[in-house]
């Protein structure tokens, strides 16, 4: 006889209650990070993509960027294809000179002068114009003097090639020195933060410089993408909006030999100046830096970006120290480079931490007025009892110096 047997409940490992709580707030930042969609992707590349473009002739005027932008693949591919059309096209008029002269006809003829010696077919022609074209001259092929328009082909084919190899060569000369590749050396901490630095608050992020080259002339800058709506309705999609990262002090020019921490204050003119760590987490954002200077080495500019949306931007951290002096030289640990430690920090924005520090810093009358004030009675109760104390301090000060004349007029009689 069967019996149905249940078997144990197999329990899942209850977790801690502080991890309880802070996985749905975990879960909805990682939501909310997938939604965002920026402007900048955290390598540099700008997602952006040009649609619908009409006016692609643009594109032809200026040939050589073109050619430049191109991927490698198509730089190659157009590189191997013009040399070998331009071969074969001069190729092709060796040997329609030849066949329109009569030379593919007399080859056995040893009275007969050819435009170009021993050039007996097409496969002959096309060996011909490799030759001229990239001077290498076997000297089995030769053109003789008898050929005056041989003589205009060969004049016109050394000058285009002279031509055709400055351009592809000097194409493929800047795609190779191009300082992209520099860029992947300049790194950016995966984390921006907001804390005190000299009683204000700062945004702040790291940069530094793996190579032992350095980047020439280095400089800073930060910018804000944020969409907004202006007070006459319109909307204005990924607003752009300068972060001063030191520009007024020279701050944002760097000598970019360690690791370095760039500082934004947020004061009156930032962008962050009304916003709150619980505002902060609400806000769709994004902050897009960008590292500027010469390959020391080739003296060519070099970019390098990344960013920072709302869900990368800790409040209340600071980075570890990753500079350390040993016996006669400082060593940097890019093993920290990316690492951050909590420190104390309002959670306030820095409008209202400096309200607060301009009202610990009123007179007392002041700080009385604005308890009045907080207490909520009407203005034209206070001015009233203002006034009221005006007149009764008066009133006090004109009756001590009537009893004061008094005093002394008793005196005098008395005397």
């Amino acid at each position: 006889m069967e019996q149905d047997v249940e078997s144990p409940a197999v329990r899942k490992p209850k977790l801690p209650k502080q991890a309880r709580e802070d996985l749905p707030k975990q879960l909805a930042e990682i939501d909310r990070a997938k939604r965002i969609q920026r402007y900048v992707q955290k390598d540099g590349k700008c997602n952006v993509h040009h649609g619908n473009v009409r006016e692609t002739y643009r594109y032809l005027t200026d040939i050589f960027t073109t050619l430049v932008d191109l991927k490698w693949r198509f730089n190659l591919f157009i590189f191997v294809l013009v040399y070998t059309v331009t071969w074969l096209f001069f190729g092709l008029m060796w040997w329609l000179i030849a066949y329109l002269r009569g030379d593919l006809e007399h080859l056995a003829d040893n009275q007969w002068t050819p435009c170009v010696n021993n050039l007996n077919g097409f496969v002959s022609a096309f060996l011909f114009s490799i030759e001229t074209e990239t001077t290498i001259g076997y000297g089995y092929r030769v053109i003789t003097d008898k050929c005056p328009e041989g003589i205009v082909l060969l004049l016109v084919q050394s000058v285009l090639g002279s031509i055709v190899n400055a351009f592809m060569v000097g194409c493929m000369f800047v795609k190779i020195s191009q300082p992209k590749k520099r860029a992947e050396t300049l790194v950016f901490s995966t984390n921006a933060v907001i804390s005190m630095r000299d009683g204000r608050l700062c945004l702040m992020f790291r940069v530094g410089d793996l190579r032992n080259s350095h980047i020439v002339e280095a400089s800073i800058r930060a910018k804000l993408i944020k969409s907004k709506q202006t007070k006459e309705g319109e909307f204005i999609p990924l607003n752009q909006t300068d972060i001063n990262v030191g520009y007024n002090t020279g701050d944002d020019r760097l000598f970019l030999v360690s690791p370095l921490i760039i500082c934004h204050e947020i004061n009156q003119h930032s962008p962050f100046w009304e916003i709150s760590q619980a505002h902060l987490a609400k806000e769709e954002l994004e902050i897009v830096v960008i590292l500027e200077g010469m390959v020391e080495a080739t003296g060519m500019t070099c970019q390098a970006r990344s960013s920072y949306i709302s869900s990368e931007i800790k409040w209340g951290y600071r980075f570890m120290p990753v500079l350390t002096l040993e016996d006669g030289f400082y060593e940097v640990d890019y093993n920290s480079f990316h690492e951050v430690y909590e420190t104390n920090t309002p959670t306030c924005s820095a409008k209202e931490l400096s309200d607060m520090a301009n009202r610990a810093r009123l007179p007392l009358t002041w700080s009385l007025a604005s308890k009045l004030s907080q207490q909520g009675l009407p203005e034209s109760e206070q001015e009233g009892q203002e006034t009221k104390t005006k007149v009764d301090n008066e009133d006090k000060a004109q009756t001590a110096e009537r009893n004061g004349d008094i005093a002394n007029l008793e005196s005098e009689s008395k005397v």
